[in-house]
């Protein structure tokens, strides 16, 4: 079995003066730093958590992953079976719950990708790859939760 190692460096940067000393006396912001990449990723909590709405948390962080994944494993399943996309956006959501010990789950992702395809002899192809897609993603793999798919596949007008 093939391996791959991936490695980030996480710096809290919300130290106000005086640590952790209470649960209002500290700010959620950190950033992301990845050996050789251009720039950190500017991190905090949700907002509903104290945290900085500027910023990305790990929540979003999280349904951006999954959705980043699915296309990525999307556009190369219809690069190998002559499905020729030429957009793709998508509006991934995600829910989750927070228990009342102050800890949660996600309990849902549903992607909500936009393709427009070259021909309409396409569509249904690249309609029924989204699940091959799914099944490849090593993100989608690693949860406990499934990944549900809204797709819109149009052609090119």
């Amino acid at each position: 079995m093939k391996k791959h190692n991936y490695e980030i460096n996480l710096e809290w940067t919300g130290n106000k003066g005086s640590g952790t000393f209470d649960y209002r006396s500290y700010g959620r912001n950190h950033k992301i730093v990845v050996e050789n990449k251009r720039a950190p990723i500017l991190g905090s909590s949700d907002p509903s958590f104290m945290g900085d709405s500027a910023r990305y948390n790990p929540e979003e962080l999280f349904v951006s992953s999954v959705s980043a994944c699915h296309m990525l494993w999307y556009l190369h399943l219809c690069s190998a079976n002559g499905v020729i996309v030429t957009e793709y956006q998508d509006r991934a959501t995600g829910i989750m719950e927070e228990s009342p010990d102050g800890s949660g789950r996600f309990k849902a992702i549903t992607l909500h990708p936009t393709i427009v395809v070259s021909e309409s002899s396409m569509v249904d192809r690249a309609e029924s790859l989204h699940q091959d897609a799914n099944q490849k993603c090593f993100i989608a793999n690693s949860l406990n939760i499934s990944v549900e798919h809204d797709a819109i596949i149009t052609p090119i007008q």
